[in-house]
């Protein structure tokens, strides 16, 4: 149970999180392997990768270091081709929609900060008829640092309008931790989302571990 006040409003980290991104993300790969002559890798080669961006994709997809001439070439490619096929096979994970209708009917606002940049948050939230629900989206590109720093956070609550000390920030990646205990707002761990062996959440600081979505409503007045 949590030792401090229940929140009035959440904010949902994006991949791992509110939607299933993965299997999106590894076709991109894949495809850039083929284009490459390479063969497909499954998706378990990518379970410490898939959360964390384009760069460790890259990274586990073709062994490359960052500072290799050939890598940002295929990072650039493989995010053009994940903008193609952005919302082929994404989902919301089971028990988000039960959440997101339930804090909607109560009048809960919540809202999106993610690293991912906007020009693929933005049609990936669209094409999945999650455009208009969000009181906020807050993007890589919308502040001048992206999480584990605090300042997208901040301004998730300021759009909010809200306090931090009045929101809880439910993420999958230790950053998302982070990031919230940094800007005074409640954190969730979402254990549901791309947690891995070498992941420790239960060291991250978090207030609460959670398995399911729905488990976040136990973190909010009145609930």
């Amino acid at each position: 149970m949590p030792v401090r006040p229940l929140a009035r409003a959440v904010l949902l980290d994006l991949d791992g999180t509110l939607f299933d991104t993965g299997p999106d993300l590894v076709d991109a790969l894949n495809a850039l392997r083929h284009e490459q002559d390479l063969l497909p890798l499954p998706a378990s080669e990518f379970a410490n990768a898939v959360g964390h961006g384009s760069v460790p994709m890259i990274a586990r997809g073709f062994n490359l270091r960052p500072n290799h001439p050939k890598f940002e070439p295929l990072r650039e490619r493989f995010l053009a081709l994940y903008h193609e096929r952005v919302s082929e096979r994404t989902r919301p994970y089971e028990g988000m929609e039960t959440l997101l209708e339930a804090l909607e009917n109560n009048g809960v606002l919540w809202g999106i900060v993610t690293n991912k940049p906007g020009w693929l948050t933005r049609p990936l939230i669209a094409a999945l008829g999650y455009d208009e629900r969000p009181a906020c989206v807050i993007t890589g590109e919308d502040t001048a640092l992206r999480k584990p720093h605090p300042f997208q956070v901040l301004e998730g609550c300021r759009r909010l309008k809200m306090q931090p000390k009045d929101c809880v920030i439910v993420g999958d990646a230790e950053r998302d931790i982070q990031a919230g205990r940094r800007a005074g707002t409640l954190t969730l761990a979402a254990l549901y989302g791309y947690v891995c062996g070498d992941d420790h959440p239960e060291n991250w600081g978090a207030d609460g571990l959670i398995y399911h979505p729905t488990e976040t409503l136990r973190w909010l007045h009145g609930s």
